[in-house]
């Protein structure tokens, strides 16, 4: 079929269900980037209701869409069926017969950039967003750094959608209604009156981890008021071990990691008060619910343009930037010179509880 051929029976098909276009939209991992690409879709449904969407992305992931009209999830089995450069192959085939009329990346990594190729050879239009490299290895880098804050990943999202023909406004945003308690949720938390602040002490480099010893300081003073419900995030047999643990000791502690589906997750940190976390994918999760969120920063900072979704800069907890003053060392916490091994020990604990009680 030739491209002018296949493009005009998708428009076709699109029009006889309503919709203008069919936007395919790539965002395989992590689970934080994933979740930063719900606030720009809200605003993008709200402002284009004829479009239709499609998300790319891991099965694992669908849930966090789930509060979003029409909008589809396209599982992509990178490990399985669409692995290699043949199951890619494949892959765009599938994507192409749901009638795709263009292609918003807003991962651009290899696999995207194959699909990419595949989509271009059939006329189908493919914007990738640009990650800001060279500004974040200015951001990152140790001498001449150039320290200022840098455009955030949501308007970075937003932009790949304007390159396409479909401004958004992320200011006129709306975050959903609260998720009703599943009874798994309910007996979790036995329905607690107390207000519901979650934790999710862990991150995927230590250097962005606050010490548990602090962490333990932080929420045997919460625990001690008896005003507090502590819902304890995590996952891992490792990191369910230590919540387990910190669970036994304190009363108002729950530990949620591995007790409930990831959809009921979900449904409960939409729920919640308040929410105390790394940088890292529990914040914008809890973000993107509207919930006030507190992140505690250790060598990334939030100028890299990962601040949560709209949070407000004091919430964002940092540890000695006099004293570390090569902060942010990297992107993703994944480098840092020597001696910046303990600077999460910079945040004393009174000052997390303090930002705690200010919500």
């Amino acid at each position: 079929m030739s491209k002018k051929k296949n493009i005009q029976e998708n428009s076709k098909a699109l029009s006889k269900k309503g919709f203008d276009a069919h936007i395919l939209v790539i965002r395989l991992s992590a689970m934080g980037d994933v979740a930063m690409t719900v606030p720009v879709l809200r605003a993008f449904r709200a402002a284009y209701p004829n479009v239709k969407i499609t998300v790319l992305t891991r099965k694992f992931f669908e849930p966090i869409f789930s509060d979003i009209e029409n909008v589809d999830v396209y599982h992509a089995d990178v490990t399985g069926k669409h692995k290699g450069i043949f199951g890619l192959s494949k892959l765009s085939k599938e994507l192409r017969r749901t009638g795709i009329t263009a292609v918003a990346d807003l991962h651009n990594v290899l696999r995207s950039n194959v699909l990419k190729n595949f989509f271009a050879l059939r006329g189908i239009k493919v914007v990738q967003i640009d990650k800001g490299r060279a500004e974040k290895k200015a951001l990152t880098r140790s001498e001449n750094k150039e320290f200022k804050q840098l455009k955030t990943t949501h308007q970075r999202y937003a932009d790949v959608f304007e390159k396409l023909g479909y401004p958004i406004d992320l200011d006129h945003h709306s975050f959903p209604e609260k998720a009703a308690l599943t009874p798994e949720i309910v007996e979790l938390t036995k329905n607690s009156g107390k207000k519901w602040l979650g934790i999710a002490p862990f991150a995927q480099y230590q250097s962005k981890v606050y010490p548990l010893e602090l962490l333990i300081e932080v929420i045997e003073k919460l625990n001690s008021e008896n005003t507090y419900e502590i819902l304890m995030f995590g996952g891992g047999k490792k990191e369910i071990a230590i919540l387990n643990n910190i669970e036994s000791k304190y009363q108002n502690v729950i530990n949620v990691a591995g007790k409930l589906s990831f959809e009921d997750e979900l449904k409960l940190i939409g729920n919640l008060d308040g929410m105390l976390s790394m940088d890292s994918g529990n914040a914008h999760l809890a973000a993107m619910f509207g919930i006030p969120t507190i992140t505690l920063w250790g060598v990334t900072h939030p100028f890299a343009g990962f601040m949560p979704f709209g949070q407000p800069m004091e919430n964002a907890i940092l540890p000695n930037l006099a004293k570390y003053d090569q902060i942010p060392t990297s992107i993703y916490g994944n480098k840092f010179p020597p001696g910046y091994e303990k600077v999460m020990y910079s945040i004393q604990p009174e000052t997390v509880v303090e930002a705690i009680k200010n919500l």
